[in-house]
């Protein structure tokens, strides 16, 4: 049993005309007098809420307007500062990391360190940042060896970037 076209275009036209006969016999439609309605749309938003009509979603969704940029983070300004000698490789506020390139001293350019930062979080504490510095060995025949090492590097630039933040923290505040 074949479908022509013709009855197609007269199946496809009769079924919005149907539904809506239907569904308006339900009472789905409701004129309403303009007269009676708010002007505004936040009142309008206001009055189908005490209604009934539509959902409400309460205290729900919180909106927080602070937002954090590295501009206001002292510990994140602190160790940009602090390594700022530095070729940076990798900077990703987001991920709370900063990772510096290979750097040496131009004295024994066999040697080379590498730092990494990882912020642990926003407080201005010894136990908000967590440093690693790896060292890279290479002999005459470009064979090198990285070693992640413990010295006193990753004590003092923990100790410098805590009190580089907290004089940051400090001058921020007296400054509002």
């Amino acid at each position: 049993m074949k479908i022509t076209k013709l009855k197609f275009k007269i199946i496809f036209i009769l079924i919005p005309f149907f539904l809506f006969f239907t569904l308006s016999s339900c009472g789905i439609y409701k004129p309403v007098d303009a007269r009676n309605q708010p002007a505004q749309a936040k009142d309008k938003a206001r009055k189908n809420i005490d209604e009934g009509k539509g959902i409400s979603l309460g205290g729900i969704i919180k909106r927080n307007n602070t937002f954090e940029f590295s501009t206001s983070n002292p510990l994140w300004r602190a160790s940009l500062d602090v390594l700022n000698f530095m070729p940076l490789a990798t900077v990703d506020y987001s991920g709370g990391i900063i990772i510096t390139d290979w750097y040496n001293d131009n004295n024994n350019t066999n040697d080379s360190i590498k730092i990494s930062i990882r912020f642990l979080s926003n407080e201005i504490s010894a136990n908000s940042v967590e440093i690693k510095v790896h060292k890279k060995n290479c002999s005459k025949d470009n064979n090198c060896r990285i070693d992640l090492i413990r010295s006193k590097i990753e004590d003092e630039l923990s100790v410098t970037i805590i009190k580089k933040a907290a004089l940051l923290d400090r001058t921020d505040k007296n400054k509002k």
